[in-house]
């Protein structure tokens, strides 16, 4: 039995009432007519003639009835309004004020890129994207965004749409363009409404489709979130290094949140009044090709700020630079993810602004990286030459330890015990050469979170690699295999080499440490993992990791001249010859790495016992 929709019955039942009304008070003498046929005829000639206009008395009153003084903004025709500087190109629409299309001028998607078309990056529109406004009124909700405003100025930077409700009472949405950037300036005032719109706060809600903007989709599903920042300074990333769904709602009222991509951020900043009741989502379209995460954010804003004539916002649309993006509210600039604490100032504070400053004089990216490389490199310099040298005095002392094990044999403790008297002899410590190479690992820990936000290599070729932000794949193949993909990076088969090569050298001049571990074949294993961890990476961040190796066994093979092991031998000696005789200075990690060895030594031989015992039992 097929189905009918209620609001077809309740329509039809309408629009018989109303005929039979019309009857009723227009009732004029109607002649019989024998012929039945005729007679159907002409009911369905009358019916079909004056259906349409009761149709539109009944639409007028219900509209009348559900927005009241906004009914007559409900019709109208919309006109676009656009707004453009150097950098931007935003579509306006006269209904609902809508934001309709932002274009970036100066950047394309990663699709557009690949296949050579020249044209803007439109980074959202009226399909991906729709902002509403609900006020209540007396007469129920209304929503602004279905209403036709007027354009009461407009310029190329600037346009103020009008809504007139009644005299002196109406809604106005002004935005403005600076002469470049990326930020839209946005005023939402309600003046004179009251009477006409409750006190109470205003619903706002944001829709946005994420597009895919970059090239490998998981990534780009990975690096697409939603971030907020409310009133105690709490930065909050919600979707963070996530495929999945995610929903979240804010505990304290929010001065911003935005909609986060790999390499661009769409957001919106109350400048006074902070948001209230923010609540967000994202899901994850798994079988879409073109939408990356479908985001959410409701909230509601003060009514007494858009009263007061503080209904002050801006819109950001642009890329995660931080130059962009720190002028744009407080904290904003977070939505550039530069790692853990740990290494987030050097990323802040050294190689942002050393990437930024270098970027005046080099327009090869690849060239850039390797500048930025010989600046760090020449500026630990310091470091790696107390490294080596530490190195060469293990290398010296590897003959008595040698000596030392074969004369106890088996027995690991005893022999860690001997070999660290014999340091605190010669005045060595263990840890000599490895603080040096601590300091350095944040900075290799640095780039590492570094690269994969960076939008300047966006889009950058070298050598063979057309854009460096993302993998460079010169094989590829159809079918995705475990762990590796459906690509080899060649930039990281060769950072791969020449970090193995710079092991096998690292170990040719590194004594063999006595433990149950060997070191140094467990020290092959890392560049091995490394290969599989990075060959989806960003080609800028293994080209680095490259650069900096070969930069680094160059470095060892210069200090390697300046280091005389004979002199550092005699010292040694002098000290080991003395050391009965001078008043020996305590050494905390010698302590207690003595300490940590007897309790180690006393442990094995209560275990012994213990087997022991059980075996005459």
């Amino acid at each position: 039995m097929e189905k009918f929709d209620k609001n077809y019955i309740i329509g039809f039942v309408l629009m018989f009432a109303m005929y039979a009304g019309y009857m009723y008070f227009y009732n004029e003498p109607v002649t019989p007519i024998e012929e039945a046929p005729t007679e159907q005829v002409q009911k369905s000639e009358v019916q079909t003639e004056d259906i349409p206009a009761q149709s539109a008395v009944l639409d007028t009153a219900l509209i009348n009835a559900q927005y009241g003084s906004f009914a007559a903004a409900i019709s109208g025709e919309a006109k676009d309004v656009v707004l453009e500087n150097a950098d931007i190109k935003i579509t306006l629409s006269s209904k609902g004020g809508a934001i309709k299309e932002v274009a970036l001028k100066n950047h394309k998607t990663y699709d557009d890129f690949s296949n050579g078309i020249d044209r803007p990056m439109v980074i959202l529109d009226e399909s991906s994207s729709k902002i509403d406004l609900e006020v209540r009124t007396p007469s129920g909700l209304v929503n602004l965004s279905n209403l036709h405003y007027t354009v009461e100025s407009q310029s190329k930077k600037s346009a103020v749409l009008t809504l007139a409700l009644a005299p002196n009472k109406t809604v106005k949405q002004s935005f403005s363009l600076a002469e470049s950037g990326y930020e839209l300036d946005y005023d939402l005032n309600f003046e004179g409404t009251s009477g006409l719109i409750n006190n109470e706060p205003v619903n706002f809600k944001w829709e946005n489709k994420l597009k895919k903007l970059e090239n490998d989709m998981e990534e780009n599903r990975k690096a697409s979130q939603i971030n907020y920042y409310d009133t105690e300074e709490e930065f909050e990333d919600v979707g963070f290094a996530s495929v999945g769904d995610e929903s979240e709602s804010a505990d304290l009222p929010v001065s911003w949140f935005s909609f986060k991509q790999k390499y661009f951020t769409t957001g919106f900043v109350s400048k006074n009044e902070p948001l209230q009741n923010l609540s967000l989502s994202l899901q994850t379209p798994t079988e879409d090709t073109v939408v990356v995460k479908d985001a959410i954010v409701t909230a509601q804003i003060p009514i007494n700020s858009l009263t007061s004539g503080n209904g002050n916002f801006k819109f950001y649309f642009g890329p995660n630079n931080i130059e962009n993006l720190k002028p744009v509210a407080e904290g904003f600039r977070q939505n550039l993810y530069l790692g853990y604490d740990i290494v987030k100032p050097i990323n802040l504070y050294v190689f942002a602004p050393l990437f930024h400053w270098l970027e005046q004089f080099f327009t090869n990216y690849g060239f850039l990286i390797i500048v930025v490389v010989l600046i760090i490199k020449l500026t630990l310099t310091p470091l790696l030459y107390k490294s080596y040298t530490s190195s060469a005095k293990m290398r010296i002392l590897g003959p008595e330890i040698a000596e030392i094990k074969e004369r106890i044999g088996d027995d690991s403790v005893k022999v860690q015990q001997e070999t660290m008297k014999l340091y605190q002899q010669v005045g060595v410590s263990p840890l000599s050469g490895c603080v040096p190479m601590l300091f350095q690992m944040p900075i290799l820990m640095s780039v590492f979170f570094l690269f994969p936000n960076m939008a300047m290599f966006r889009q950058k070729g070298f050598l063979w690699a057309s854009d460096l932000s993302t993998y460079d794949a010169p094989l590829s193949w159809a079918t995705s295999l475990p762990v590796i993909g459906n690509h080899l990076s060649l930039f990281v088969v060769l950072m791969t080499i020449s970090s193995l090569a710079f092991t096998y050298y690292n170990n040719q001049i590194t004594p063999t440490q006595p433990g149950p571990v060997d070191m140094k074949k467990i020290s092959y294993i890392f560049p091995l993992v490394f290969f599989f961890v990075l060959n989806s990476f960003p080609a800028a961040l293994s080209f680095y990791y490259l650069v900096s190796n070969l930069v680094t066994i160059a470095q060892q093979l210069v200090v390697k001249r300046f280091v005389d092991e004979d002199k550092i031998k005699a010292t040694l000696a002098e000290n080991k010859k003395n050391y009965a005789s001078k008043p020996k200075k305590t050494n905390k990690f010698a302590n207690y790495m003595q300490k940590q060895l007897q309790a180690s030594e006393e442990a094995n031989k209560q275990k012994a016992a213990a087997i022991k015992k059980r075996k005459k039992k």
